[in-house]
């Protein structure tokens, strides 16, 4: 069984980092490649900022794994069991990086890569062996948010995909296994989905950016905190359950479905959002945002946690 006890992370921007943090609260010890001069800095501030989170939520359960730095992906890779892959999304990119450490992985090293918009299939053209690749795609940030979408296929190493499973378990995530290969794995499709109505609800002069938005949190964001869509709407009618909810809204549902917009994100788009977002946050700029942002997160999930664990 591979060790898990040793991990790397490639890559040191804001999820990179953000990996870092949860992966030093479980106790792993973590090698960071980042060839960004002060990188090291930057994800050691990051640490501490989210260190306090972490304990709050209970996910720093043992001494904080041993950290260190290096400017050659090989070396961050060597003897690690675990690594995440987290460098910018250009295909060259990662498979000059993939180039790099293949000849240095240990013989049952898996390497998940948290690729949003990138296919599995076209990030193993990096490889001479893609057998160790597999998605591990996280949501932003992934020390708060437990959800990371977990993919192979036919060409990756058999056992690889469980191997990551569970060590996601073992840092505190929740994983779903995506069976078939789509355009933006399975949350991002289901992100997209909303704001293209979100954004044609404001388009068309229905609502405002703050308004539509404000619809969401305050509305059915509450709900979906708790339970998928699908199980909620299996609440929503009673002792009858889908079924008859399926039954008595299938009208309503598919008058909507009909009327759904398809706006383009051109440029006329994003500036009327732009300004939107600007109206609406009075100003205020994304890291005081992201700070409440965070913390919210971390209120929700500390509240929840007891129910979930139940």
């Amino acid at each position: 069984m591979t060790d898990l006890s040793q991990t790397a992370v490639l890559g040191a921007g804001v999820i990179g980092a953000s990996w870092t943090a949860l992966f030093l609260a479980a106790g792993k010890s973590v090698t960071v490649f980042d060839p960004a001069q002060g990188a090291d800095a930057i994800v050691q501030d990051y640490v501490d900022r989210a260190w306090p989170v972490l304990e709050q939520l209970g996910l720093a359960t043992h001494a904080r794994g041993q950290l260190r730095f290096t400017d050659d992906p090989a070396d961050a890779v060597a003897g690690a069991g675990f690594v995440q892959e987290s460098v910018p999304e250009r295909l060259e990119v990662k498979h000059a990086l993939y180039a790099r450490i293949e000849p240095a992985l240990a013989s049952d090293a898996v390497v998940a890569s948290s690729a949003s918009g990138l296919t599995l299939s076209e990030m193993q053209g990096g490889w001479q062996n893609p057998g160790p690749l597999v998605l591990g795609h996280p949501f932003n940030p992934p020390h708060l948010i437990p959800l990371v979408e977990v993919m192979g296929n036919t060409r990756t190493r058999p056992g690889a995909v469980e191997t990551a499973e569970r060590f996601y378990a073992e840092v505190g995530k929740i994983t779903i296994r995506v069976n078939k290969e789509v355009p933006g794995h399975v949350a991002n499709r289901l992100q997209a989905a909303l704001w293209r109505e979100a954004i044609h609800l404001v388009t068309e002069g229905v609502a405002s950016v703050e308004d539509v938005d404000k619809a969401v949190w305050a509305g059915p964001g509450l709900r979906w905190a708790t339970m998928g869509p699908t199980t909620l709407f299996h609440l929503g009618a009673g002792a009858g359950g889908l079924a008859e909810f399926c039954t008595r809204y299938a009208d309503s549902f598919n008058r909507w479905w009909d009327d759904l917009g398809t706006p383009y994100l051109n440029a006329e788009t994003a500036d009327r959002l732009v300004a939107g977002m600007a109206e609406a946050t009075a100003g205020a700029d994304p890291v005081s945002l992201s700070e409440d942002r965070d913390a919210l997160i971390a209120a929700m999930q500390a509240a929840t946690a007891p129910l979930r664990k139940g």
